[in-house]
């Protein structure tokens, strides 16, 4: 049996940047939802979703580059 071998990575600042918007698109759209259904205004809740953009892409982005430093549950391998 061949055994693969698992490929060891580490994250650029980029890519930590683009999945944290990314994310951020996700959670924004779901913020808007539940705060429209709560309030019943689209306008509280455009104000809502907009404003939690910002503070949570910066603090995702921190999150990540953190738990790079961290090495807990990573496993690496020396050739």
């Amino acid at each position: 049996m061949v055994k693969l071998r698992k490929p060891v990575f580490i994250e650029n600042h980029s890519r930590s940047l683009i999945k944290a918007i990314s994310w951020r698109i996700t959670g924004t759209v779901d913020t808007f939802i539940i705060s429209w259904l709560i309030t019943g205004r689209v306008k509280i809740a455009t104000g809502i979703a907009f404003t939690e953009i910002f503070t949570k892409i910066v603090l995702f982005w921190l999150h990540e580059r953190f738990w790079n430093k961290i090495n807990w549950g990573r496993l690496y391998k020396h050739k």
